[in-house]
């Protein structure tokens, strides 16, 4: 193996390595925050009696309100049968709603992956991470990552798209030009990667005012 092939797998291993930290401290803020909640369940409830028994049901509807608001910012959004994927996604659709940036998603894993959880760690963490940063040149109301998950026969399709500032992408060989560090371009590269080992196909679409990814993977 050659010096230079050495210092690119040592790179990538380093922004693996990277990437996995910052994946489990988001899904691990996610369930702290749901644990928090759980925790203070029955202080919510005594400080609702008590309102009761003042008779102030406006200030209980308040309270239910903020209530409301609260959970919303914790919870699960995405069942998708697969807990690697419902980790990742809920962490990232938490973290997109915290910067004002909508998800709909629709994601269904219905069978047991052959593909390994790093593998799909990694795909579903860079493609959730680059709609995010292209969302957040966007004024807030033009914000939206839409994201589709399924099995398609044998293998799993995976789409995300997100609105962008109404130019069409450059593209460079394989891959879309991007303002980011190097860092961002080797998670492309290392993702390519892996969807080329497992078999898989990958298309990127760059039109005008939308960017979209489609991925699908055999799983026989």
């Amino acid at each position: 193996m050659s010096f230079f092939s050495r210092q690119i797998d040592r790179k990538i291993a380093v922004y693996q390595k990277e990437l996995m930290e910052t994946h489990y401290q988001e899904v691990e803020t996610m369930y702290r925050q749901m644990r928090g909640w759980r925790h203070d369940y029955r202080s919510h409830i005594q400080a609702m009696k008590a309102y009761a028994a003042d008779g102030d049901m406006e200030a209980i509807k308040d309270y239910l309100d903020l209530l409301d608001t609260d959970l919303n910012a914790v919870d699960t959004a995405v069942k998708t049968g697969n807990p690697m994927a419902d980790a990742i996604l809920n962490s990232k659709i938490s973290l997109a709603r915290s910067r004002n940036i909508p998800v709909h998603a629709d994601a269904d894993i219905p069978v047991k992956l052959r593909m390994s959880e790093l593998d799909l760690c990694i795909i579903l963490g860079n493609l959730f991470d680059n709609a995010i940063e292209a969302s957040l040149l966007l004024p807030e109301g033009q914000r939206l990552i839409r994201i589709y998950m399924d099995m398609k026969n044998t293998q799993l399709y995976i789409s995300f798209t997100n609105f962008t500032a109404g130019k069409k992408m450059a593209k460079r060989g394989k891959l879309f030009h991007t303002t980011k560090g190097s860092g961002h371009g080797l998670g492309l590269v290392r993702m390519d990667e892996i969807i080329e080992r497992l078999g898989g196909y990958v298309s990127r679409n760059s039109e005008d005012g939308a960017f979209t990814t489609e991925i699908l993977i055999p799983q026989d």
